[in-house]
């Protein structure tokens, strides 16, 4: 990695960082590519690396309407778990976990996975025996997870209240190697390694419509930069899914609405894992810089609005305050919104679709951060191969039609 003195970064604040050497090259697009990708967040970018590195394809363009990042994959809290309930779902979290854990090594660049362990808090007896099934199936899956007593829960969380009386702590599911990565260097790292296998990452560069040449196959997109001609072409644009696909020829099973959160001023540590709380509908963990992380569930109504609101605020740290009091004496730094796009099933979409030769990977709903390698390599794996593999396989567009759901409400009951 190359080394800066003190007088070349003291000349390049001068010059408004304008000499700095880039991560990844900033190219006109071509006129035409193998694959185009639209997405240029985690999804896409991780889809553009796998193409790459496992099958040789590296004649992409990832394009993005906005800038790298600047979606979901910065506007999330970057909980990684893997601790679902149906077999679909665990092998691709799984599978995305695993990679997490040697990403830095992977991408040679640190994302900054911290395996902390994630704890599931159970406050009802439903979800007492709810999460003891889930640790059953995931015993079965060779997912590694348990269900722990509240005592323990309390030893991992000492700032936790396990005696609140309307919402005691009875117990909950644990995966110790579950935790939290930079949402930012994640997509960073992938953008890099893309970039340096040849790969054009091209920004500020909107999708407007969609081609079909005479046998039925996309044959390009219409952009702002011009047309940009594509033998395949795969939709990874989380919230605006169904506009693109509108623009493709068919319709999505899903709806688009903003998923907030919120973090406090920096206080120092007090709580180093991931707690997830469905029955009062909050989650909190403990960022590097001491800011508690704060999100609740996704907004009642469909919106593409990536901001903030008040009632959030109330709502989601009101359900929080019973069960970590010392919320309540905390302010509030900053808050912020994306936009998810959740299927009936809350599971994603990793399929082809009626357009030949594009793919669509979407619906991730509010956990798509801790998915991203799982979901790159099942959809590379796709768009390469035509045809879904294992991992992609019962997340495909016809389940929807034949009624073949992979029911997550539960796993996913609270975002992540």
């Amino acid at each position: 990695m190359k080394r800066y003195s003190a007088f070349a970064i003291a000349r390049e604040a001068v010059r408004h960082h304008t000499g700095w050497e880039r991560a990844w090259r900033s190219p006109k697009p071509k006129d035409r590519y193998d694959v185009v990708i639209v997405g240029a967040g985690g999804h896409g970018l991780a889809t553009a690396y796998y193409l790459g590195k496992n099958y040789g394809i590296t004649n992409v363009a990832i394009i993005e309407k906005g800038w790298l990042g600047g979606g979901n994959t910065g506007r999330n809290t970057t909980i990684i778990r893997s601790n679902y309930l149906q077999d679909d779902s665990a092998a691709i979290y799984e599978k995305a976990r695993s990679l997490y854990e040697g990403l830095s090594q992977d991408l040679n660049y640190n994302v900054m996975f911290s395996p902390r362990g994630v704890i599931m808090l159970a406050q009802t007896e439903h979800e007492v025996r709810g999460y003891k099934r889930t640790a059953h199936a995931n015993a079965h899956q060779g997912v590694t997870t348990e269900y722990i007593t509240r005592e323990r829960v309390k030893e991992l969380v000492p700032i936790i209240n396990i005696d609140g009386p309307r919402y005691p702590v009875l117990g909950g599911l644990y995966q110790a190697r579950g935790g939290t990565a930079r949402h930012d260097a994640v997509a960073w790292g992938y953008a890099r390694a893309c970039s340096g296998m040849g790969m054009d990452i091209i920004q500020q560069c909107e999708v407007t419509g969609v081609e079909t040449g005479a046998d039925g196959n996309v044959s390009g997109v219409q952009t702002t930069k011009g047309r940009i001609a594509c033998g395949k072409l795969g939709i990874v644009v989380a919230g605006h899914s169904g506009v693109l696909a509108e623009m493709a020829g068919f319709r999505l099973p899903i709806e688009s609405v903003a998923l907030q959160a919120l973090v406090s001023e920096p206080i120092k540590p007090c709580m180093d894992v991931v707690v997830m709380a469905n029955t009062v509908h909050g989650y909190m963990s403990q960022s590097d810089k001491g800011e508690m992380v704060i999100g609740g569930g996704a907004d009642g109504y469909n919106n593409y609005t990536q901001r903030g609101s008040f009632h959030h605020i109330e709502e989601t740290v009101r359900s929080l305050v019973e069960t970590f009091p010392m919320v309540s004496r905390l302010k509030m730094l900053r808050q912020w919104g994306g936009i998810v796009d959740m299927t009936g099933d809350r599971s994603p979409i990793i399929s082809r679709t009626p357009l030949g030769n594009c793919f669509i990977n979407c619906g991730w709903g509010t956990g798509g951060f801790k998915a991203i390698p799982g979901s790159g390599w099942a959809m590379a794996e796709m768009m390469s191969k035509g045809t879904p593999g294992p991992l992609a396989k019962g997340f495909g567009l016809d389940r929807f039609r034949e009624g073949r759901f992979i029911d997550e409400s539960v796993a996913a009951g609270v975002a992540h």
